[in-house]
């Protein structure tokens, strides 16, 4: 059913969502976006589904978009760079929205839209040798999609320390800034996130989930004028000189005519 990603759900309704693109670092290619939105409507409707786990194959757990799909944002028109930006932005949006828990158990490096993914859980789990950062800059392009979950979990305070300067941080700082609940060593993580949905199994999954909504109705706003503010960006973003400029020069390795 799916090619990009994994779904398995076991007899306590805990189900694994695995992005499955290793030799790719799990970047998020047009056809993961579309199978991961496709896998958020169904485990929102699979009554079975208790908790959802986001976890990755290989050695990183999101590499970011794809460079190949980016590439091809730049040259298109301005309506199929619109329409791709706003598929990103509904997949993000379907997995923050998911109406049952979703845990993020990083087994690796999380770059760019990584950090959008792990920023979508409700409790992300890393492990304790992983780096991660908010690279877009780097190419010319910002974070835009990914930002309205990227500055809920982190606030704007500690998003400002990393979400313009394209600088790695370890996962130690990655619990500073919020991103991460808690960083194990690699041979922890699967006890650590089953620590995690373990108390779920106790708990009404209707209230669970009222929960859920209930939290995202208090917290920062991130309705479709935030979501459609954030494909404007975007659009706007690759249709730049410098976003031209750093995606030739990713492809060509070479450093941008910016870097010093």
């Amino acid at each position: 059913m799916y090619e990009t990603i994994t779904l398995k759900t076991d007899g306590r309704g805990v189900a694994t969502l695995t992005l499955d693109r290793p030799e790719k670092h799990n970047a998020l290619s047009a056809q993961m976006i579309a199978e991961l939105t496709q896998a958020a409507g169904q485990l929102a409707s699979d009554e079975a589904v208790r908790v959802v786990v986001l976890a990755a194959s290989g050695k990183s757990f999101c590499a970011g978009g794809d460079l190949g799909w980016m590439q091809a944002q730049m040259a298109a028109d301005p309506d199929t760079r619109f329409t791709e930006a706003r598929k990103l932005a509904e997949m993000l949006n379907a997995l923050n929205t998911l109406p049952k828990p979703l845990i993020g158990a990083l087994q690796g490096n999380a770059f760019g839209g990584g950090v959008g993914m792990a920023s979508v859980c409700d409790v992300a789990i890393g492990v304790d040798s992983l780096k991660m950062g908010l690279t877009e800059t780097r190419l010319g392009l910002i974070p835009a999609t990914i930002g309205p979950y990227v500055i809920a979990r982190m606030g704007e305070a500690r998003s400002r320390r990393v979400f313009m300067s394209a600088r790695l941080f370890d996962a130690a700082e990655a619990v500073e800034l919020g991103l991460l609940a808690c960083a194990v060593p690699a041979d922890a993580l699967a006890e650590a996130v089953e620590a995690e949905v373990r108390p779920y199994l106790s708990c009404a999954p209707g209230a669970v989930s009222s929960a859920k909504q209930l939290i995202q109705s208090l917290g920062p706003r991130i309705d479709d004028a935030v979501i459609d503010h954030t494909i404007r960006q975007l659009v706007t973003r690759w249709e730049t000189d410098e976003a031209q400029e750093g995606i030739r020069a990713f492809f060509d390795k070479r450093k941008p005519a910016w870097n010093r």
